[in-house]
Parts: structure tokens; C-alpha cells; sequence
């Protein structure tokens, strides 16, 4: 395989089970014991044939127990977005471009040489200095309104200064390329690195993910060389149902398809950040029969509007109020899986990437490659919208960022390592679905003033739309101030120091208005 040029990618094992490939064989032997909790000592010889049988069979709840905690370095946001992050079962906790400031050399590169290499590594460094560039032109405008929110803080104070100069980072990272390189803890269970292991091939990285994810397996099978009994060899690139649908459709799903597609889907929209496109039709009758059954009680005895209210108005389900999320775990609260709603969406590479962070919130994002259009295609956030020649200088940004790529592909190279360099910006088309207890938990989180300005927009989307059609249930989706101001919780903003400076408890819902 060939190397990157740019910093190999640091895969350490930090935390791990004593004897990790061991509890397989516990957990299975206790499922048929007799004589109660089977131990390791417990165990014969050759009992690790038992695993074999039960990864053929596919019985692997038992390989789920054992974890792995990872730290990982020099990864690119790409392998993070595509890959790393894309399903549910894992944990992760990453340095945030919104607070932590980008250093110039932190990216991937992949392997090109001559004119390429020249040209990728030009317009890597225009982009790190269009951050810093676009940094700076936001400052006074982020200070403004900075002073309209606080009027009686210094901004010349170095906390408060500091505070406004990450709102402008939080914004200009828009330009940086997805190849800038992030470090973060990973945790997953050992059936998840085994899937990452047969399935690291796929678009949109497949080397990078290869790479990355081939030091993870070594890294686990240093520590218990007994998984390679299980281990799986990855599929081929070749072999992946994406691939081999563009293999075979390659002359019909030329550039003016990808330009119907992006233009239908973008009409769809309606003006919308996030589409709802459907829902269940009997969300709110499905929810109060929900919770008359979990109470055993008749209709007569709790009308809909009233069982509704006992289970999502935070007055009458204190839990609600909680910074700990126990809905999961309180009987009453779990008749919020019932309803559920589809969006279709279109946010930034950077907003999704956070977007994405919802687990259970699931969407079919996509091939980032196959959406890819000659034509600059980027989300452009309101704070640089406020000024013309900021939005002019992002603009003028984003055309010479997509002429390199183009120039790029025109060369040979391969898209994989062209779109290393698309922005932040670029913009992911999808349809994403949830039910409402996990839906009421994202909003709680991301209708808070203080989350990312997109996604921010896209919830406040969303909670309207749900308003319309589900009024019963969208009035009490609100972010963490008001649901506390309704369970009586103190302090009514639970982020101290952080406050974004609005009362937002008060307002309501169409009054929703923000630009940092």
C-alpha cells in the first residue's frame, strides 16, 4: 500500500479488557450453565473453537462485551466523517475546530507526485491562510454583536477577547479542506473493529481508512493474538454494492445527472435548511395510547392532550429536567419511541460532522465522492453573509478551492485524494430519521444558543415543522433553559459563565433569532 507524505496516523490502544477474547467464551458458556457464572478459570482447553462456531453462526452479542479505548492522531476529518463516525456504536471525544485553533501543516496528503503534489500542497496552503485571513475580516462584526449581547463586559479583557476570537474560528474553519487532521479518544467493542476491519475499503477513504484501521486491528491483536481466529479479511473496494453501481452505470451518471439530482433535491428543500418530508400520520393518538398502556389506565381516566402533557412537559415529568438524559431507562419517558419524522437536509461538511454526533438520530448520508460538483457547491454561514466583502472574499475562496480540484482530476488523480481538499463548506445532501424520544434529546441539546449556527438553524427548522403538524408534542421541544424553566430546575441556564447572553426561556419558538 502507499504511503501518505504527510505524518503516518498514530493508533494507540490506551484501555482494554485483561483477557478480552476470553469473555466471548464466558458470556457463552454462562448462557447454558447450570451451575451459574462460568469464569475464565472455568475454562478448558480449546475452548477458543467456541468462538469460531459462534462468529460462523452469528450469534455475536458475546463478542460486544469487550471494549477498546484508542487514542488516534493524524486522521482527517474525511476518514472521520465518512467512516469512523457513520454508524452508531462507538464513543469518541475530538479536538473541536470551533474552539481550538488550526495549525498551518496539520493535513493529510496523500500520495501524488510532481505537478500534483505541487498544486495540492499550494492550495492546502491558501486555504490555512484564507482561515486566518477570514478569521481576522469577522472580528469586528463578531465584536459587535459580542457588545450588543454583553453590554457590560470589556471586550478588550483577554477572556472576553478570547471568547470572540473563537466565534470567528468557529466560522472561518468553513474554508479549511476536510484533510486537516484531527486527534481524539475512540472507544468500541470488539464486534465494531471487526466490522471496521471488513468493511474499511468502501468509499469515501478507503485508503486512509485501510490504513488507519489496519493499525487499530494490530494494535488489538498485539494485546490478544487470539482474535486473528475471527479476523476477517476486508472486502474490495471492487466488491462493494456502491462501487460496482457506478461501475456499471458509469456513462449515464456523468456531471449533468449529478447536476438533475443536486437541483431536484435542492427544489425538494422549499427554502427549508431541513425538510420534514414524513412522519407517522398518528403521532400524537400512537403517543397517548403509549402511555395510558404504561399507566394502565383508560382513555376516560387521561384524555390524549393530558397524557401527552405527563410525559413531555417537563412540569409534569421532572426527569425531563435532568442534565443526566434517563429517558431511556424511565418507563414513562419510553413511549417517546413511538413517534417518529424524516427530514431531508442539506448542511455543511462541518455542521454534519456535528449533526452526525447524534447516533440515534440515524441518516443515509452519502457518497460524498458521487455528490461531488464541478461547479462550487457550499454552504455559506450567516455571520458572513452580514458583510459584502466578507462574503465576497469566501466566495472568491470557494471558486479557486474547486478549480484546483478540478485541475487536479483533470491530472489523473484519483477523487479520493482530490476531495481531501474540498471545504469544510461542501455541502452533504441526505434524509435523516428519528424517532422522538432521541429527536427530543438532539434538540434539547442543539436549540441551545451556544451549539454550532447551522445545525443550530436546521433544529429550530425542524421543532417548527414538527409545531405544524404535531402541535401537541412540538411545543415542548425547547432547548435546556426552557425545559428546566418548566421542571423548576436551578440554575435555569445550566452552562454558568458560558451563557450565551439571551434569556431563551422566555421566548418563544418564532422568535428564535441569532448570528454568533
Amino acid at each position: 500500500m502507499e504511503r501518505f507524505l504527510s505524518p503516518e496516523p498514530i493508533v494507540r490502544l490506551e484501555k482494554a479488557f485483561v483477557n478480552p477474547f476470553k469473555t466471548i467464551l464466558t458470556a457463552a458458556r454462562t448462557c447454558y450453565s447450570s451451575r451459574g457464572i462460568v469464569r475464565e478459570e472455568d475454562l478448558k482447553d480449546g475452548a477458543e473453537a467456541l468462538a469460531e462456531r459462534l462468529y460462523r453462526a452469528g450469534h455475536h452479542t458475546t463478542i460486544e462485551h469487550a471494549h477498546f479505548q484508542f487514542s488516534l492522531a493524524n486522521v482527517s476529518r474525511q476518514f472521520i466523517w465518512s467512516f469512523l463516525h457513520a454508524h452508531p456504536f462507538y464513543n469518541s471525544e475530538q479536538v473541536s475546530q470551533r474552539y481550538v485553533e488550526v495549525a498551518p501543516g496539520s493535513v493529510a496528503i496523500p500520495p501524488l507526485s510532481g505537478e500534483s503534489l505541487t498544486l495540492y500542497l499550494e492550495t492546502i496552503e491558501f486555504q490555512m491562510a484564507a482561515y486566518r485571513r477570514l478569521a481576522e475580516k469577522l472580528f469586528p462584526i463578531v465584536e459587535r454583536e459580542y457588545r450588543r449581547l454583553f453590554p457590560h463586559r470589556r471586550t478588550t479583557e483577554k477572556k472576553y477577547r478570547a471568547a470572540i476570537e473563537k466565534r470567528c474560528l468557529e466560522v472561518a474553519r468553513y474554508v479549511l479542506p476536510v484533510a486537516t487532521f484531527a486527534y481524539l479518544y475512540h472507544t468500541i467493542s470488539a464486534i465494531t473493529l471487526l466490522r471496521y476491519y471488513r468493511l474499511c475499503q468502501q468509499w469515501d477513504a478507503p485508503h486512509e481508512q485501510r490504513l488507519v484501521v489496519g493499525k487499530m486491528v494490530q494494535e488489538v491483536l498485539r494485546w490478544d493474538p487470539l482474535y486473528a481466529r475471527i479476523l476477517e479479511e476486508p472486502i474490495p473496494l471492487e466488491e462493494t454494492p456502491e462501487f460496482a453501481f457506478f461501475t456499471a452505470h458509469f456513462e449515464t451518471l456523468g456531471w449533468e445527472a449529478r447536476r438533475t439530482f443536486r437541483e431536484e433535491f435542492d427544489r425538494s428543500l422549499d427554502g427549508h435548511v431541513s425538510k420534514l418530508v414524513d412522519y407517522k400520520l398518528h403521532n400524537e393518538a400512537t403517543l397517548a395510547d403509549a402511555v395510558r398502556q404504561v399507566l394502565g389506565v383508560p382513555r376516560t381516566a387521561l384524555d390524549d392532550r393530558a397524557a401527552i402533557e405527563l410525559v413531555l412537559n417537563p412540569a409534569r415529568n421532572r426527569l425531563l429536567g435532568e442534565s443526566l438524559n434517563l429517558t431511556t431507562l424511565s418507563k414513562l419517558s419510553r413511549a417517546l419511541h413511538h413517534p417518529s419524522y424524516t427530514f431531508r437536509k442539506k448542511l455543511s461538511h462541518a455542521a454534519d460532522s456535528q449533526d452526525q454526533r447524534h447516533r440515534l438520530t440515524p441518516a443515509s448520508r452519502p457518497c460524498l465522492t458521487t455528490q461531488f460538483s464541478v461547479e462550487p457547491d457550499f454552504i455559506t454561514p450567516e455571520l458572513i453573509r452580514c458583510e459584502e466583502k466578507v462574503e465576497r472574499f469566501y466566495v472568491e475562496t470557494m471558486e479557486r478551492i474547486w478549480s484546483a480540484i478540478a485541475r487536479l482530476r483533470a491530472r489523473g488523480v484519483r477523487d479520493e485524494y482530490a476531495m481531501y481538499l474540498l471545504p469544510n463548506a461542501v455541502a452533504i445532501r441526505y434524509t435523516e430519521s428519528a424517532d422522538l424520544l432521541n429527536l427530543r434529546h438532539k434538540h434539547a441539546m442543539r436549540l441551545c444558543y451556544l451549539a454550532q449556527e447551522e445545525i443550530w438553524r436546521a433544529s429550530v427548522d425542524e421543532a417548527r415543522q414538527i409545531r405544524e403538524v404535531n402541535p401537541t408534542i412540538g411545543k415542548y421541544l425547547l432547548p435546556p433553559c426552557a425545559l428546566r424553566k418548566l421542571a423548576d430546575t436551578r440554575p435555569t441556564c445550566p452552562e454558568g459563565e458560558r451563557f450565551c447572553g439571551v434569556p431563551v426561556w422566555r421566548l418563544d419558538l418564532s422568535e428564535y433569532r441569532r448570528l454568533i
